[in-house]
Parts: structure tokens; C-alpha cells; sequence
């Protein structure tokens, strides 16, 4: 789970934090069967492993786990939007569960044209400023954005009953 901390960073292993990989993994019943942007420091232990490119790879697996980098990547030209969008056409196809650990970044596009529109939960977390792993250690410092985690899946309540403790979760799905 790569995701540089900002759009000029060269780093693309932060890593996420082990008490979000144990929610995500007592989420999915205990094992994630796929983790496309994850890398040799990674704490998700996937079923299948992308080490190189994840969005060329096809997602149908039960449960994906996706925290992904946050900037562009120049020499691949693609975005977070790239890794939201394939999640969410992955969801389609295969009606699996998938997982994003994202910044909160509403006014974005892929909050505007994806994720306000298809997913099922946000969960914004407390930690405004997470603190990443890089290289099997705890960054000292937290991230300069705060984070959330999107869900696409077809059980808000179940979303939100793991997911509470560390956050405010909402629906998107709910209508008056």
C-alpha cells in the first residue's frame, strides 16, 4: 500500500499504519485477497501481491484493500483518480468489496465523479494527520492531509460498525 505524501514526492512506499491494516483485514473476515499497491514493507499480507502495477493487473478478488499513491506518477502518467476509477470498475464486474485509504480531498475529481456518486460508505478518520510507514518504520511525522477510508461494497452497516471507532462514518447511499 504505496502513497506518497505529496505530488512532488519520489518515495512511493508509505505504507499503511498496522492498526488500519487490522480493522481492514477483521473487515474482510481476516485475509485480503488482493492489495494492488502493495510493496515489500507492506503490513497487508495479500492473497496475490501487484508488486509492479496494479491497474494493468485484473482485481477479481473477493476482498482489495487499495491505499494508493497520492501523486501523479509522471512516468506512468496516471493518478489517484486512475486507482479510484479502477476500483469502482472492478466493483462493477465482479461485485466484490474494495477499500480505499484516500486523503480527504472533496473538491477532487475522483470525490466528485466517483466516490459521491457509486460508493457505499466514507469513513473520515480522527487521525488528521496519519502517520505513515516507510521502510517497516513509523514516520515521525503525520501527513499533511487528512485521510479517510471509501468503501464500495453492499454493507454500510457493517462498513460502520468496524469502522466507528476510528471515525465519523456516512452513508452514501442513504435518502430521506
Amino acid at each position: 500500500m504505496s502513497a506518497g505524501r505529496k505530488n512532488t514526492s519520489i518515495k512511493k512506499d508509505w505504507c499503511t499504519p498496522p492498526k488500519y491494516v487490522r480493522v481492514v483485514k477483521r473487515f474482510f473476515g481476516g485475509e485480503i485477497h488482493l492489495d494492488p499497491c502493495d510493496n515489500e514493507f507492506s503490513m497487508t499480507d495479500p492473497v496475490v501481491s501487484y508488486f509492479e502495477n496494479g491497474l494493468e493487473q485484473s482485481w477479481n478478488f473477493p476482498t482489495v484493500f487499495v491505499n494508493p499513491p497520492y501523486g501523479r506518477d509522471k512516468e506512468q502518467k496516471t493518478s489517484i483518480y486512475d486507482w479510484i476509477k479502477k476500483g469502482y470498475e472492478s466493483w462493477q464486474e465482479f461485485d466484490n468489496e474494495i477499500l480505499f485509504l484516500i486523503p480527504v480531498a472533496t473538491n477532487t475529481r475522483h470525490f466528485k465523479e466517483i466516490i459521491f456518486k457509486y460508493a457505499f460508505g466514507i469513513c473520515f478518520l480522527e487521525d488528521t494527520r496519519l502517520k505513515f510507514w516507510s521502510g517497516g518504520k513509523e514516520m515521525k511525522k503525520g501527513a499533511p492531509m487528512a485521510c479517510c477510508i471509501v468503501y464500495f461494497g453492499h454493507n454500510y452497516e457493517r462498513f460502520e460498525q468496524f469502522f466507528k471507532d476510528y471515525g465519523k462514518c456516512f452513508n452514501c447511499r442513504f435518502s430521506f
